[in-house]
């Protein structure tokens, strides 16, 4: 049943008096106010380390984390990510340009439809709760239309998954390939720490507010680095301040039907 404007209103005023007693903490109820600019951030690269993974999920609000498959705390931390009520993601290990050791389950450009589904199945139930995928590297693979394909095919079977292109290549095609076989997508539109310094990680998180304010909201990928993990555990709390509002990569991708274009400027990971 549709809310009326006077519940609405009525709604609006109880979270401002719970917010004025400091009985809500203003950055989880950033996501109930109304028409405010959105953003998402995705945390790779989780399930090998313990200690950083465990301070990267205390994070506030609803960062999304996406967990690399077979890696010893991906399981255990997705389902504890799942209880905290924040958004899991697998984070699907591709081929690089440069060759870079892949992990477990990685997918490749030598392996053929078979093979590459195979490991893709098992990737995806190596990691419980998951809502969506993204690609850990893979800037070889992203430009290959036929293994992208495949994957888009298969995760098209599963309606509840969507696809994030960490946009590792500009010659990237993964995003094209999930529109073509009707795969809900976004792009990453900011790296977080590309150079692992706290000044250089808080410009580009003042990047993503500007672009997001720029074009209704913005998605960026960061890394449970030291240096991220203390820089994003300030600046969350200072949202309401900025005006934004942090929300899961799906509830994003709700206000998003097309990939987001690509940034004018901005650098690709190194070694991606």
């Amino acid at each position: 049943m549709a809310m009326t404007e006077t519940c609405k209103q009525w709604l609006c005023g109880c979270l401002a008096s719970l917010l004025g007693l400091g009985l809500i903490p203003s950055v989880y109820a950033t996501d109930l106010a109304p028409h405010r600019t959105s953003i998402a951030i995705i945390i790779d690269d989780m399930g090998n380390q313990k200690d950083l993974g465990l301070q990267a999920l205390e994070l506030p609000g609803s960062v999304t984390y996406a967990f690399l498959p077979h890696t010893p705390y991906a399981a255990r931390f997705a389902r504890l990510a799942h209880l905290l009520d924040k958004e899991v993601m697998l984070h699907l290990p591709m081929e690089a340009e440069a060759g870079q050791h892949l992990g477990p389950g990685g997918l490749t450009s030598t392996q053929d439809r078979r093979e590459l589904l195979a490991k893709l199945k098992q990737d995806l139930l190596a990691v419980p709760y998951i809502r969506g995928v993204n690609n850990h590297m893979g800037s070889l693979l992203t430009q290959r239309m036929q293994p992208m394909q495949w994957v888009m095919k298969a995760l098209q079977k599963n309606p509840r998954l969507f696809f994030v292109d960490s946009r590792t290549s500009p010659d990237t095609v993964a995003g094209k390939a999930a529109v073509q076989n009707g795969v809900p997508t976004l792009g990453r539109d900011i790296f977080l720490d590309h150079v692992q310094e706290p000044t250089a990680i808080g410009q580009q998180f003042q990047r993503l507010i500007a672009l997001a304010k720029l074009q209704g909201g913005a998605l960026a990928i960061g890394h449970a680095h030291p240096e991220t993990l203390a820089v994003l555990a300030t600046e969350l709390r200072r949202l309401d301040d900025y005006g934004v509002r942090l929300v899961s990569v799906s509830s994003l991708l709700a206000n998003n039907a097309a990939p987001s274009p690509p940034v004018p400027g901005q650098r690709l990971a190194k070694n991606p």
